[in-house]
């Protein structure tokens, strides 16, 4: 089932339950620690993905495969997961087609310079690397870049990621872009600073005019790195703060029509034992 995929980001959020609401109609939410009404926002469709990170063999992805196909979905829930590279072939001609899949990385030459800001590279000179172009052809609808892992394993950063993002929506592809700040960075009152920075070299690459799009097939996946395999979770209430800074700002700095297009999504760790609150 869902539960036992290793949840990287779902559109529940944190402690909450909630159900498919009418857009713009305020969902009633229980937590542990308090009572909140939440005005839904987005395209009036929750996203619940899974992203299996470097994990699996060709057994274990033809399980997984096989409890998700046997999975009922709701009404109003696109559902992603992003197999490893070697493995999205096999998911892709497993899966239902309810289910939809991404990759978990496309490749971008940050030196280039390019004023259209679709930065097609003229060569393929990149050992390793997958482009968008690649995944475009072989019809892969989403891809996660960004993640905190890249950002801070392979030292990407945020211009670059911006550029990934700018350079995928050129090739037609959705994207889950991830922002989040570190622990030490949180306990620095940085949090928004950190986020909006992060947001704004997205913004700087893709807007309304050329990427009208951008509302509603650009997800933001809000995913504070020390609630990711840390045992630590975000609370209710710090999550719903963040979702809503993000929501102002993107009405502030983008357009209030992307601002309620968006769908934000919580990105910490979610398990079987946490993923119905």
């Amino acid at each position: 089932s869902l539960a036992r995929v290793n949840a990287f980001f779902t559109g529940k959020t944190g402690g909450f339950r909630v159900s498919a609401p009418k857009p713009g109609r305020p969902v009633p939410v229980t937590s542990r620690h308090s009572k909140l009404h939440v005005t839904a926002q987005g395209n009036g469709r929750f996203i619940v993905g899974g992203n299996w990170k470097c994990n699996g063999t060709k057994a274990s992805v033809e399980a997984l495969v096989k409890g998700l196909n046997a999975g009922d979905i709701a009404d109003k829930v696109d559902v992603v997961v992003a197999p490893p590279f070697l493995y999205i072939d096999q998911a892709m001609g497993a899966l239902h087609p309810k289910f939809k899949v991404a990759a978990q990385n496309a490749w971008v030459e940050y030196t280039l310079d390019d004023p259209t800001h679709h930065y097609d590279s003229e060569s393929g000179a990149f050992t390793g690397e997958v482009s968008a172009e690649m995944l475009e052809d072989l019809q892969i609808p989403w891809v996660i870049l960004g993640h905190s892992e890249r950002r801070s394993l392979l030292n990407e950063d945020n211009k670059m990621v911006g550029k990934k993002v700018a350079h995928a929506r050129f090739h037609g592809l959705s994207v889950i872009v991830c922002v989040g700040e570190t622990l030490e960075e949180r306990e620095s009152e940085k949090t928004l600073e950190v986020i909006f920075a992060q947001l704004q070299a997205v913004a700087d690459e893709i807007d309304d005019r050329e990427h009208s799009s951008w509302g509603s097939q650009v997800v933001i996946a809000y995913e504070p790195i020390w609630a990711i395999g840390t045992g630590k979770v975000a609370t209710p209430d710090q999550v719903q703060d963040v979702h809503a800074a993000i929501r102002e700002w993107l009405k502030l700095n983008v357009s209030e029509e992307v601002s309620k297009a968006t769908r934000i999504q919580y990105g910490g760790a979610g398990n079987e034992k946490n993923c119905a609150q």
